[in-house]
């Protein structure tokens, strides 16, 4: 797989990222205060809790589901063990244990699973696609992310196995259907970027939407073409006729692509498919978190 212009893999994120959307969350979730639990469980005795996969996926937001804990238990011990990001399970399969006060694992315990839920259904619809996929394109995220959850959302698109398309609108020139009508076409559009020297040192993608908008597009020199919402037909047509890989532009299909479609464009002639399902309306894996006291292992199932 050649390399692509505008791609990187999204890092797990920091502390300076990770701690204000965690707090967030939890202050959202009362949590700090929570009154269902503090009246019955004024101390600090350490108690376990063990998350159950309810149904088969690919582990992610290990760190999240952790610091979720960390953060409630202001100077306690909290311990996470078990699996690790990108880890595949199955349903009643144990993905993680942890051992703190009790009153922390139960004030957190919905602020927890809500991270880890959500970013594993994302890293598990990404492998599907990934595999589907079978190493003949990349297969990327977009920009349809939860509001303040894109740098947790992309990381767990690189879990699965995916790659980052640009992080912001900071990373390249994309000009989509709306841009070329107010830019006044194509050639109008490419041109009015590349007379702004700021916009001109980024690549530029376009979006097409047909054969001949790719062959006008391609002319330019632009470096990538989106080809929105086309038949496997139409995108095999626009790729064989821009001729050799190394003097055409980057093909990118995208539109409406979900994860089970993947492995259908493998005839198609694209370099990447992006998906916005990945995080727009990824369904969340299902788990359980089972609490016991000290010494009553006997309500853990095995």
């Amino acid at each position: 797989m050649k390399p692509l212009l505008g791609m990187f893999d999204a890092g797990p994120p920091g502390p300076e990222i990770l701690d204000p959307i965690v707090r967030a969350a939890l202050e959202e979730d009362h949590a700090f205060d929570d009154r269902s639990t503090a009246p019955l469980l004024p101390g600090r005795d350490t108690w376990r809790g063990r998350v159950l996969g309810r149904e088969a996926g690919v582990l992610a937001g290990v760190d999240v589901f952790r610091r979720v804990f960390e953060m409630l238990a202001e100077g306690a011990e909290v311990t996470v063990t078990g699996g690790r990001d990108g880890d595949s399970f199955a349903a009643a399969d144990t993905v993680l244990e942890i051992e703190g006060p009790g009153r922390i694992l139960l004030s957190g315990e919905r602020t927890a699973l809500n991270f880890l839920q959500r970013l594993s259904g994302v890293a598990t619809a990404t492998r599907r696609a990934v595999r589907a996929a079978a190493g003949r394109f990349a297969v990327c995220d977009t920009r349809k992310t939860t509001p303040g959850m894109r740098a947790l959302e992309k990381w767990a698109v690189v879990i699965g196995g995916g790659r980052s398309h640009r992080w912001s609108l900071g990373d390249m020139v994309m000009l989509k259907e709306n841009h070329l009508a107010l830019g006044g076409g194509v050639t109008a559009a490419v041109e009015a970027i590349r007379a702004d020297p700021e916009s001109a040192r980024l690549p530029i993608t376009v979006e097409v939407t047909s054969e001949a908008q790719a062959s006008e597009a391609a002319a330019l020199g632009v470096d990538r073409l989106l080809l929105d919402n086309m038949t496997i037909d139409e995108m095999a047509r626009v790729s064989a006729s821009l001729g050799p890989l190394d003097r055409r532009p980057e093909l990118e299909a995208s539109g409406g692509i979900r994860p089970e479609d993947v492995g259908r464009i493998a005839d198609a002639g694209v370099d990447l498919v992006s998906l916005g399902s990945l995080t727009h309306s990824v369904r969340a894996i299902d788990f359980s978190f089972r609490i016991v006291p000290p010494g009553d292992e006997t309500r853990f199932p095995e």
